[in-house]
């Protein structure tokens, strides 16, 4: 077809990634993909690349692999700013994009709540780069206090802080503890006996908030057990000189805090103020179209809806809202330049999971309906996440990976890679 409409999507996480899925080979409309990485990669296993359990390659894809032959284009850049009367994005390449229609999928980044010393002093857990930058320090960390002769200051190098209670700090404090227990005295003797301790700190009355109560007492059984300390009720406030300062007045020394605590949506210049909502959300109808705009929508967790009755809040910033979202939009799309009218969007819940350790998994599934743990919480893990990788490449290496890692209480990609390490040959 002559003079398609140019649909313009920012980011190629779950929302848009599966948004451009259901338009390959469409005959209605042009599709660029605007991302400031080269590849995708699959979020909810991040801190297994943090933790040295995973490869980065096991959940990352190339996008132009992923988009050859389907008529979709891509563009590696920042969008700096957007001007919408004059329907182009100014790119931080310093080019220009124009479009008819507009998606932002953009997802969100880590909320520090405007801590300037956790923002500076803290790890993420929001992309590959984050992953394999705590990756480097973790094992630099243990490599120093290999050597470190003080006990008390090795005490201090080998406790790790994690803020935040959900599956995040919930699957590191237990990929950590794994590591703690089958694998540092194997790699360290001299850490063989040394106190490491992995305290994991939560708001909330309970772990993993908004999953069931019976989740609540398995997760914090299972890390009790792994020797994890857990304390609730209690927030990070600061994080000054080797110490975490906690909201009621104790403090830990700690080498390592892992912040885990929130986030917040990326946000873009050239949108109106009044378009936005909380946690720098864009406002979306039932339709997911940015309010103030005709041309112009936002899908996952950049976007808040207030039009389904189940979310008078809003749908929760995790992957499911968001691949169902970038689906249903897509078929609207469709349904739009066929002539019909669009349908508005229902988020069906198909549950919570989260894994701790190498043994235990617990999953609400069907809005807290059925829940499961222990083997057949762990079953339902594994085909969940193998089944929701990009391609299969990354569920044989998956697979694999965690084949071993299963197999033998350990992996062999505990590797310290310094990019910043280049020989100059001036």
């Amino acid at each position: 077809m002559k003079n398609k409409l140019h649909i313009v999507v920012i980011g190629g996480g779950f929302a848009g990634l599966n948004f451009v899925k259901r338009l390959y080979r469409n005959p209605f409309y042009d599709i660029t993909v605007v991302d400031r990485n080269n590849y995708n990669y699959f979020t909810p296993l991040l801190y297994q690349v943090a933790t040295s359990f995973l490869e980065p390659s096991s959940i990352s894809y190339p996008f132009r692999r992923l988009f050859r032959q389907k008529n979709v284009a891509f563009r590696m850049a920042a969008v700096n700013d957007v001007d919408t009367a004059g329907k182009k994005l100014h790119l931080g390449d310093g080019s220009e994009l124009t479009y008819d229609i507009l998606v932002f999928a953009a997802g969100s980044k880590t909320n520090f709540f405007g801590n300037e010393n956790i923002r500076r002093h803290s790890f993420s857990l929001k992309g590959i780069d984050d992953a394999l930058f705590l990756r480097n320090e973790l094992l630099k960390n243990l490599e120093k206090a290999s050597l470190e002769t003080d006990p008390e200051e090795r005490r201090r190098m080998l406790t790790v802080v994690i803020a935040g209670g959900g599956p995040t700090g919930v699957e590191v404090a237990g990929m950590l503890a794994e590591t703690k227990k089958y694998i540092l005295g194997n790699d360290y003797p001299t850490l063989a006996k040394a106190p490491v301790n992995i305290h994991v700190i939560d708001g909330a009355p309970a772990l993993l908030a908004p999953m069931s109560a019976k989740t609540h007492v398995a997760a914090f059984k299972a890390l009790n057990k792994l020797g994890v300390h857990v304390k609730l009720n209690t927030q990070v406030r600061d994080f000054r000189n080797g110490s975490v300062e906690l909201s009621d007045g104790t403090a830990i020394e700690a080498g390592t805090l892992i912040w885990a605590a929130g986030v917040v949506a990326n946000s873009f210049n050239g949108i109106a103020p009044e378009s936005i909502g909380r946690g720098k959300r864009m406002i979306t109808d039932a339709f997911n179209k940015v309010k103030g705009y005709a041309d112009i929508f936002a899908i996952g967790d950049i976007s808040i809806q207030f039009t389904d009755d189940r979310y008078p809040a809003g749908h929760p910033q995790v992957a499911q809202p968001a691949i169902q979202q970038g689906k249903t939009l897509a078929k609207n799309l469709l349904r739009l330049a066929k002539g019909k009218p669009m349908q508005p969007f229902r988020y069906f819940d198909r549950g919570d999971m989260a894994i701790i350790g190498r043994q235990f998994a617990v999953a609400d599934l069907f809005r807290h309906k059925l829940h499961l743990g222990g083997l057949a919480g762990l079953l339902g893990w594994l085909f969940i996440h193998v089944i929701s990788l990009v391609n299969y490449n990354n569920k044989i290496k998956t697979l694999y990976n965690w084949a071993v890692a299963y197999a033998t209480r350990d992996q062999a990609l505990r590797l310290i890679f310094r990019p910043g390490n280049r020989e100059n040959r001036g």
